[in-house]
């Protein structure tokens, strides 16, 4: 895990606001096709996928004003990642595919917990529900 979380870190120090006002903009098509996700290996994917769509969203619209941009900036990296769908291991790739999009988004909530940990009881989620291991 320390090597995806040096990948993570390292991809989001190039996220900036303008980066983040172009993600928002299309994320309402990522979240459609996020929501269309078959991963049985990786149940709880999805749902990561648009808590994390959520956080970039309410702090663009400053309804998450205590969220540290860093914990933005890795959401948002993780929803790029998994938007590309051409990662370390490619999508296509039976029974593997989304391996590498769980890790990187699994990392992202890993290292942010206690940050989105609050923030999702401020929205009234069960963080357990969202951070829960496959």
């Amino acid at each position: 895990m320390p090597e995806i979380a040096a990948f993570v870190k390292h991809g989001s120090a190039f996220i900036t606001p303008n980066i983040l006002a172009k993600v928002l903009r299309e994320l309402p098509l990522w979240k459609a096709q996020f929501s269309q996700i078959n991963a049985p290996d990786h149940p709880h994917l999805v749902d990561q996928l648009m808590f994390l769509a959520d956080v970039a969203e309410d702090f663009a619209e400053g309804a998450a004003k205590d969220l540290p941009f860093v914990t933005v900036a890795e959401a948002v990296f993780s929803l790029t990642y998994v938007h590309r769908g051409v990662g370390i291991i490619p999508d296509f790739v039976p029974n593997f595919g989304r391996a590498d999009d769980s890790g990187i988004v699994r990392s992202v909530l890993i290292m942010n917990e206690k940050a989105l940990a609050a923030y999702a009881a401020s929205r009234g989620i069960n963080w357990s529900r969202i951070a829960d291991r496959p």
